[in-house]
C-alpha cells in the first residue's frame, strides 16, 4: 500500500497558488476532491481514573463556546467539550457530491467497535450559531456588573503589576469583546454545515469505548469519495493518555499543581476561575495577561510551537505550576474551577505527492487533518490526589442529593460531579457573573 505524504497546509475551498519551495516560479495548488477531518479528544476528572464515556457531564468549553458536550448522548462536537470519556468527530466534505456523501470510515480492531463507522450528510442547521471567538454566548450578552480581575503565570505568590483588572461595567461593547477575546487561533475543523458528513449522528451514537485505539488501518468509502482514500495512524495520533493532575492546597494557600508529563504531548495550558461577589477572577499559566478563553481548542503545531516561544503555553517538559496564594480566597464558598489541557501533534495527510516540477499542478484526490488533545478539570481546594486514593469508583450520592428539584428542567438543573463537591456551583458562578 503507499500512503500518503505530510503536508504543511492546503486549502480547503477554492484554488490556490503558491510558490514551491526553492523555486522561482509558482505552482498551481488546487484544494482536494475529498477532505476530512478527525478530531480526537480525552476528557477527565482529575484525582480520578480515566471512566467510560458521561455525555451528561457538564462541559467548560461548551458552556463558552465550545462543542455540544453535556447535551446528553454522543453526538457531534462533544471532542471539543470536556465531558469526562473518549470522544471521536469525524466529518467528510467531497467535491463530487456538494449534497453530501453516504459514507463509511473502515476503523482498525483496535477501536473495538466494529468494521466501520457510518457518515451521514448534516441537512438541518448546526444546533449552535457561529460567533466571533471569546463572544460570550448569545443567553451571556446582558451587560455584566462586575469586574475581571486576571492573574497570569505559574508563581506561589502573587507577582508585581498583577492583577489586570478590567471594569466590565464601565466598558463599552468593543472593550467588553475585547476582554474576552484574548488569544485565540481560527478554528480549522470541519464547518458543520449541510452537505458536510458526520459522525456522530442521528444513526449512529455508539460511545467510544475507554480502551479504544485509532492506530492502525483506516478507510473512507462512499458516493464520490476517491478509491484512494485510505491512511494508517500510528500511536503518536491515537487517544492521548489522561492527564493525571494532582491539585494540593486550599483557597487561602498557595495551590500547588502536578503531573507526569503526557506521553505525545507538545504544550499545556492551565486556567481557573471563580466567582467572588460579582467579580470574576481568572488565572492562567501563560506569562500573558488576558483571559485565556479562546485557547481550550485544538492548535495547529505552529501556532502551539509558536506560543510556547512566547511563554504562553507550558512546554512539553513541564510536569508542575503553582497558583498564586490566596486569589482565590474569597470564593471558596463558591470554588475555584481549574481546567487543563494537552496539545498533542496535529497530523495533515495528501495524496497523492506533490509535483517537484513546481510548473506542474497539484490537484490532491483528498486529504485528512487528524487533530489530538487531552483535558481535564479539578475543582481547587480539594486535594485530587487524595481523592484519587479512595478508590477508583466515584461513590454514589447520598440520598436527596443530584435529585432534580421540581419544576427544574434537566438543562437548567445544576450539575453534580461525584468526588468534586461544588463543581455544579463553580459553573453556576461563572453564570452568575454575567447576570444569569
Amino acid at each position: 500500500m503507499t500512503f500518503p505524504i505530510r503536508f504543511a497546509s492546503l486549502a480547503a475551498a477554492g484554488f490556490a497558488t503558491v510558490v514551491a519551495p526553492g523555486a522561482s516560479a509558482q505552482q498551481v495548488v488546487r484544494p482536494p476532491i475529498a477532505q476530512y477531518w478527525m478530531d480526537v479528544a480525552t476528557h477527565t476528572m482529575a484525582g480520578m481514573p480515566e471512566m467510560p464515556a458521561m455525555p451528561g457531564m457538564p462541559s467548560l468549553p461548551g458552556f463558552m463556546g465550545g462543542g455540544a458536550a453535556g447535551a446528553g448522548g454522543n453526538q457531534y462536537g462533544n471532542a471539543r467539550g470536556m465531558a469526562t470519556g473518549r470522544w471521536l468527530d469525524l466529518a467528510l466534505h467531497t467535491r463530487n457530491k456538494p449534497s453530501g456523501s453516504e459514507a463509511t470510515h473502515s476503523i482498525p480492531p483496535g477501536m473495538q467497535m466494529g468494521a466501520s463507522l457510518p457518515l451521514v450528510p448534516l441537512a438541518a442547521t448546526p444546533r449552535t450559531p457561529d460567533r466571533e471567538p471569546g463572544e460570550p454566548p448569545e443567553d451571556l450578552r446582558e451587560r455584566p456588573t462586575g469586574r475581571l480581575l486576571i492573574y497570569w503565570g505559574c508563581s506561589e505568590t502573587v507577582r508585581p503589576g498583577q492583577p489586570r483588572i478590567i471594569d466590565l461595567a464601565g466598558a463599552d461593547p468593543q472593550a467588553f469583546g475585547r476582554a474576552f477575546a484574548g488569544r485565540y487561533a481560527p478554528d480549522r475543523g470541519a464547518r458543520v454545515a449541510p452537505g458536510y458528513s458526520l459522525w456522530p449522528n442521528e444513526k449512529h451514537r455508539a460511545m467510544v469505548p475507554r480502551g479504544a485505539s485509532l492506530a492502525g488501518e483506516h478507510a473512507i468509502r462512499g458516493d464520490g469519495v476517491p478509491a484512494s482514500m485510505r491512511f494508517a495512524l500510528g500511536q503518536s495520533h491515537d487517544f492521548m493518555p489522561a492527564i493525571e493532575l494532582a491539585a494540593s492546597g486550599a483557597l487561602t494557600d498557595s495551590i500547588a499543581l502536578q503531573w507526569p508529563a503526557v506521553a505525545n504531548a507538545r504544550a499545556y495550558y492551565l486556567h481557573a476561575m471563580a466567582s467572588v461577589g460579582k467579580d470574576m477572577v481568572l488565572w492562567s499559566s501563560a506569562e500573558t495577561a488576558d483571559t485565556g478563553m479562546g485557547l481550550f481548542d485544538y492548535l495547529s503545531n505552529a501556532t502551539v510551537d509558536r506560543w510556547v516561544a512566547e511563554k504562553a503555553l507550558l512546554p512539553a517538559g513541564t510536569t508542575r505550576c503553582a497558583v498564586p496564594k490566596g486569589i482565590f480566597a474569597s470564593g471558596k464558598e463558591e470554588g475555584a474551577m481549574l481546567r487543563m489541557i494537552a496539545w498533542g501533534s496535529e497530523l495533515n495527510l495528501a495524496h497523492p505527492p506533490r509535483p517537484a516540477d513546481p510548473r506542474t499542478p497539484w490537484e490532491p484526490e483528498w486529504a485528512a487533518r487528524v487533530r489530538v488533545k487531552a483535558t481535564t478539570m479539578a475543582m481547587l481546594g480539594v486535594d485530587t490526589a487524595a481523592a484519587g486514593e479512595r478508590g477508583s469508583t466515584p461513590s454514589a450520592a447520598p440520598a436527596g442529593q443530584g435529585e432534580q428539584p421540581a419544576g427544574q428542567s434537566a438543562q437548567d438543573a445544576t450539575p453534580s460531579i461525584p468526588g468534586l463537591p461544588g463543581a455544579g456551583r463553580a459553573i453556576d458562578a461563572i453564570r452568575g457573573i454575567f447576570g444569569r
